[in-house]
């Protein structure tokens, strides 16, 4: 039985959205100021793109939510949240996409 409990508990901290330290979160929100991020979205109201907290509410039991929004940064969408399309934002490294995606994946009302 140990040997089952070891490997389902890595499984399930792997599908989470990553913890971010004070430092993470004070450098994502930074990075999403200076990408124009917060010109469209904001933490809790929705302007042209939907809240961070409702998008992570809408997405707090998807085990692949982390890696779905660093799709969503990238490449843009079209259609998840209205008709207005999300453009893209294909300059950020893999890094920065993580990083915004689990913070995103952060935010609480």
């Amino acid at each position: 039985m140990r040997t089952l409990f070891i490997p389902l508990l890595l499984l399930c901290g792997l599908s989470q959205a990553a913890e971010l330290s004070p430092a993470e979160k004070d450098a994502a929100l930074q990075l999403a100021k200076d990408t124009g991020c917060l010109s469209c979205h904001s933490l809790t109201e929705k302007i042209v793109g939907p809240a961070y907290a409702n998008v992570a509410e809408k997405y707090k039991a998807d085990p692949d939510a982390a890696s779905g929004l660093v799709q969503s940064i990238q490449y843009g969408s079209k259609g998840k949240w209205g008709r207005i399309p999300m453009p893209a934002h294909s300059q950020l490294s893999p890094d920065d996409l993580k990083l915004l995606a689990n913070w995103v994946l952060s935010i609480q009302k």
